[in-house]
């Protein structure tokens, strides 16, 4: 049985294709339009799905849409009545929209589904809730058998935050946090008003907290958020815009604040730290006061999580080190691109009640490489159209060089198997560096990823390495938790160093690994697996032979508002203009000085809008 889940027309669309219960491909709009955060109809991700999947839309048995359009917009009439008159300017915008296309979006799909592929009469048409396919997605290709799950977003039909128990293949909701009240939406507030794009910038201000004192922790509890013991809260809306204008927060909020949000792209101040790390130590408190709640209601000895809230790995830490599950698993593809996999798996699940294995030690993401990959012969074809001098070589010697090449200092691009599915490069579309070069997060931040010199790298760790380094010994395939760097890698802060604070500590080393330390001692793991990705794990144990050294810095193989690359003709573009000194497509090695200067115009600022 073939269920095509998708999502689409808010953020980040997606197509994932799951047969007989079985992922077998998904994969994000944005990586083929080379458009981030792409909202369309997933046309290309749709038509990449069937073809990994060798089946014709006509042959599926079911397609299912994420959410339910009639549900949300009864949400937003009714915050409209309730907010009357304000917020007519916003109401007049939105809902021609929703009349034209989102209230009647059966039919929109069936056309969107006829441009791909002609139809006579189109497979049965579904729609799952918001909040179950992210409670599905979180749960049913977890390891465990029973988990307690819970969900965190800006907003989905009604529901901002909701608590499920799953169990086997069925999925019982608990209670939920309605609309306004939402801790996405707050975190997105702060997000919005220190200059960052909102549904895209939340993991700058969690990277930026750090650097920053808790000043307005106190104030947001005491002005903006009242919470309860166990977690449950509700916002004070009389700071907030987002339920009435085409802005997050309004001028009380600015007051409060002692300022208006800051111009995006200028200079950051101590304010905009200090409050990125108040929202960011607010924000940990309520999750793992869920967690906790969650725990002794059901008793379940594990946790699974989704939602755009469960990509905060630094919450996801604390709730696995302070929290009382024995176990905590959260889906890779944690925002609305995920919602296609969880409604697609409720499917097979729920609607056609068919059974779950869990094996109670692996998840069933393969790792989250679920995208295109592109044969040897098709890399060379891509690199001789391109022009592209190139030198195909034998694993063995791919290996050894590339090691060599990272011990001697050298950026990477790194080009391998099937594409990740959700918004971590995870070692098959990755730029790889030496994490214990002290120069390499600066290097990597302003001349290959173009971006704001404070941003932290993330390091990859042989899986049964990980606690030398950090402490932490439990699986991180997807890079979603942070741990600290243990305390006999740390380096001391010398005393030169003490007075200082903010964007000054940046270049003080903090452990034997300075590219992949926080200026907190913390790092965003990823564990890596031989049975999901055999060929970084080889290259990290080459690496580990050579160096001593079981740790490479892992970034997104993009510049600063583009998405992942997802071809052999993306890499190679974003390769050359940037200074990556070399790029491994399979078993192709490209030097960039053997390479001709790109003919069209390199100016990448002009392709992509900044994030």
């Amino acid at each position: 049985m073939d269920v095509l889940g998708i999502s689409a027309f808010y953020h980040d669309s997606a197509a994932c294709l799951v047969r007989d219960g079985e992922i077998i491909a998904a994969a994000q709009e944005e990586r083929f339009t080379r458009k981030k955060h792409d909202a369309r109809f997933p046309v290309h991700a749709v038509r990449y799905c069937l073809k990994q999947g060798r089946v014709r839309i006509s042959e599926l048995d079911y397609i299912v849409f994420y959410d339910k359009p009639l549900l949300k917009f009864e949400r937003l009439l009714e915050t409209y009545a309730s907010f009357a008159p304000r917020g007519l300017r916003s109401f007049l915008i939105s809902m021609p929209l929703w009349m034209k296309e989102k209230l009647f979006l059966k039919k929109l799909l069936v056309e969107e589904l006829n441009e791909v592929e002609p139809l006579r009469k189109p497979p049965v048409i579904l729609f799952g809730e918001h909040h179950e396919s992210h409670a599905a997605s979180a749960f049913y290709p977890s390891p465990y058998q029973k988990a307690a799950v819970l969900c965190m977003d800006g907003v989905g039909e009604w529901a901002t935050s909701s608590a499920w128990m799953g169990t086997d293949n069925r999925l019982v909701p608990l209670w939920e946090i309605p609309f306004p009240h939402s801790l996405g939406l707050l975190y997105s507030a702060f997000t919005y008003h220190t200059g960052f794009k909102v549904n895209s910038g939340e993991y700058k201000v969690m990277g930026l907290a750090p650097y920053g004192k808790p000043k307005y922790v106190q104030t947001i509890y005491d002005h903006l958020i009242d919470l309860k013991p166990d977690g449950t809260f509700r916002l004070n809306m009389d700071y907030f815009d987002y339920c009435t204008g085409l802005a997050m927060t309004n001028r009380r909020f600015d007051a409060l604040f002692g300022a208006p949000p800051r111009e995006p792209e200028s200079k950051l101040t101590q304010r905009e730290m200090d409050m990125a790390r108040s929202i960011q130590d607010v924000t940990e408190e309520v999750m793992l006061r869920l967690a906790q709640s969650l725990h002794r209601e059901t008793g379940a000895e594990y946790l699974c999580m989704a939602g755009g809230v469960a990509l905060n790995c630094v919450g996801n830490g604390r709730i696995l080190r302070e929290g009382p599950f024995k176990g905590i698993w959260i889906q890779p593809a944690a925002g609305d691109a995920g919602g296609a996999l969880g409604a697609a798996l409720s499917v097979w699940h729920v609607y056609e009640g068919r059974p779950r294995v869990a094996s109670g030690a692996e998840d069933t993401m393969k790792g989250s490489y679920l995208g295109p990959e592109f044969s040897n012969t098709e890399i060379a074809n891509s690199l001789a159209t391109l022009g592209a001098p190139s030198v195909e070589v034998s694993d063995d010697e791919l290996f050894d060089r590339v090691a060599t090449e990272l011990a001697a200092g050298k950026v990477i691009g790194w080009f391998q198997g099937r594409m990740e599915f959700g918004p971590r490069a995870l070692g098959a579309r990755s730029i790889i560096g030496d994490a214990r070069n002290t120069k390499m997060q600066s290097v990597m931040n302003l001349k290959i990823k173009f971006r704001e010199s404070f941003r932290p790298f993330a390091p990859s760790v042989l899986r049964g390495r990980v606690s030398d380094y950090f402490e932490m010994n439990v699986d991180s395939p997807y890079m979603l938790l942070v741990a600290p760097v243990v305390e006999s890698r740390r380096i001391p802060t010398p005393t030169s160093a003490s007075e200082l604070w903010g964007i000054d500590l940046l270049n003080v080393p903090r452990s034997d690994i300075p590219a992949v330390t926080h200026i907190d001692y913390s790092a965003r793991i990823q564990t890596v697996h031989e049975r999901t990705n055999p060929r970084y794990y080889r290259l990290l144990k080459t690496f580990e032979e050579l160096t001593a050294c079981g740790v490479l810095v892992n970034t997104s193989f993009n510049v600063r508002g583009e998405p992942i690359v997802c071809s052999p003709e993306d890499a190679y573009r974003c390769f050359m203009r940037t200074e990556m000194d070399m790029l491994v497509l399979g078993n192709h090695l490209v030097f960039k000085e053997d390479q001709k200067p790109l003919e069209a115009d390199t100016d990448w600022r002009k392709e992509f809008v900044l994030d």
